[in-house]
């Protein structure tokens, strides 16, 4: 069983998210934010990490940075979870800020169950 930690600011995407892995016998740890995010990796250090992009506190960019430059996390795959895409015009994110991350994966939100289910599986193969 695969420790997954979903980071995002939505609550219900969290939950929707977690239902989805731990269905696939898979434990969860959650997190609302970046900076819980980022600590909660620290200190869970899960095999895997579903990070949202666009949070308040800190985006998903700069905690995946810090991640990969953690010696201690920066062996976690990280999917970035994302709406960036389609919000472009109204952020001042690009989509090249998201190829600029070292982040092992990315999805556009909405995900379907089954394709987020079989990215994150690829990130724990070895």
């Amino acid at each position: 069983m695969a420790k997954i930690l979903v980071v995002d600011d939505d609550p219900d995407l969290v939950e929707s998210v977690s239902t989805i892995l731990q269905n696939k016998n898979h434990k969860v740890v959650q997190a609302y934010g970046g900076i819980e995010g980022l600590e909660k990796a620290r200190t869970e250090k899960p095999d895997a990490i579903v990070l949202d992009v666009m949070m308040p506190d800190k985006d998903g960019y700069e905690v995946c940075k810090e991640l990969k430059a953690d010696p201690n996390c920066q062996d976690i795959p990280v999917l970035l979870l994302t709406a960036v895409v389609s919000q472009i015009p109204n952020t001042t994110y690009t989509t090249r800020m998201g190829m600029e991350t070292e982040a092992d994966d990315y999805v556009d939100k909405p995900v379907e169950p089954s394709e987020l289910v079989r990215l994150v599986e690829r990130l724990l193969t070895p």
